[in-house]
């Protein structure tokens, strides 16, 4: 059976160009805009992975990926984001609540490479 990774992301084009790349390196996926719909869709259909946003319009994303966590704490989650923190923040706060961290421009390759690490699979490489 494919895996479940849930995406959220308050920007349609993140949303869309994320859940169509994924989707076709044969993933199933859920894309959604808020932290409400993000927890609607994770008590429908379990994630495997969850790529979060950090700021979204109804919620703080922390709090958010931190119920997400206490729903489904085998799910690893991908904080991708556009603010930029340094060294030390990530290590010291973010590496307690996410198994990764990648700014938004990220290229889809190493986004994809830290979905099959953190998912325990072969780095295949988007081709």
């Amino acid at each position: 059976m494919k895996k479940h990774i849930l995406i959220i992301d308050d920007e349609a084009s993140i949303r869309d160009l994320l859940g169509q790349f994924l989707t076709g390196q044969d993933y199933r996926v859920t894309a959604v805009a808020s932290a409400a719909a993000a927890l609607r869709a994770g008590q429908q259909q379990r994630p495997d992975l969850i790529i979060s946003d950090l700021q979204l319009e109804d919620s703080d994303g922390l709090e958010m990926i931190a119920e997400l966590k206490a729903m489904f704490p085998a799910a690893p989650v991908i904080l991708l984001t556009g603010v930029l923190f340094d060294a030390k923040v990530v290590r010291e706060i973010l590496s307690a609540k996410v198994a990764s961290y990648l700014a938004k421009t990220s290229s889809l390759a190493q986004i994809l490479a830290e979905v099959h690490r953190l998912l325990g699979e072969p780095d295949l490489r988007a081709s």
